[in-house]
């Protein structure tokens, strides 16, 4: 994935494909610079400036913007301008154990449709977390990631949460690329690989568990890093 340099935040760049028409584009490329915590908390984003470093009209920057905004991942203010909306600790901690009482509620409901080819897909998302990592490519390891979790949800036809998970997702980008960063330090046991053990025995508690010990040591990262006050409005 390629890096656009602009006078704001440098984005990661999607690529356009002849299916997608100009505003989806522009929105999933908005999206996926939040979701991996490329745009961070407090950066001004205009709807001209934007537009002018995507090469389109501000129309499809604004209708982005707005969806953005309604899915909680941008705040809009008043001279036009948008920005991540600065974290308060109290707001972290709530939206983090929302994250595990819903994901650990989705991985479970997956579990029953869980089949082998879902599970190499699994094991080969995972392998592209870890390869991530070792190259210190924090971007891509942490939407490799989220597509992780994705997938396993998503295993379910009837699930309904994703959309309510990836909106956690993205208010919680930035801090998840700090999580992510630093994954070699911290993460003494492969959480996924206890994940998919639990799948391809279809333990459902052990599933559970494994969901839920991956986004606390992500939680337990950012809390042990150094100056990660400053990224809190109130007390952290």
């Amino acid at each position: 994935m390629k890096t656009l340099k602009s006078a704001g935040p440098e984005l990661l760049m999607l690529e356009k494909t002849a299916e997608m028409k100009t505003n989806q584009w522009v929105y999933q490329l908005l999206r996926t610079n939040l979701l991996c915590g490329k745009i961070a908390p407090g950066i001004p984003l205009t709807i001209r400036g934007l537009a002018e470093v995507l090469g389109v009209s501000p129309m499809p920057v604004r209708e982005a913007l707005h969806r953005l905004a309604c899915e909680g991942a941008v705040e809009a203010k008043n001279n036009r301008r948008v920005i991540v909306p600065m974290m308060t600790a109290e707001k972290f901690s709530e939206l983090c154990e929302l994250r595990i009482l819903l994901e650990a509620h989705a991985a479970e409901k997956a579990l029953p449709f869980i089949r082998e080819q879902d599970i190499a897909n699994l094991e080969r998302i995972d392998t592209l977390v870890d390869q991530a990592v070792e190259q210190g490519d924090v971007e891509s390891a942490s939407l490799h990631n989220q597509d992780f979790h994705r997938s396993l949800y998503s295993a379910n036809p009837y699930q309904i949460v994703v959309p309510l998970i990836e909106s956690l997702w993205l208010q919680l980008g930035p801090f998840s690329r700090i999580a992510i960063s630093k994954l070699e330090k911290i993460y003494i046991v492969d959480r996924h690989a206890e994940a998919i053990e639990a799948l391809k025995q279809q333990n459902s508690f052990g599933l559970r568990r494994a969901i839920e010990a991956d986004i606390r040591d992500g939680i337990a990262s950012i809390k042990t890093v150094e100056g990660i006050h400053n990224y809190f409005q109130g007390v952290a």
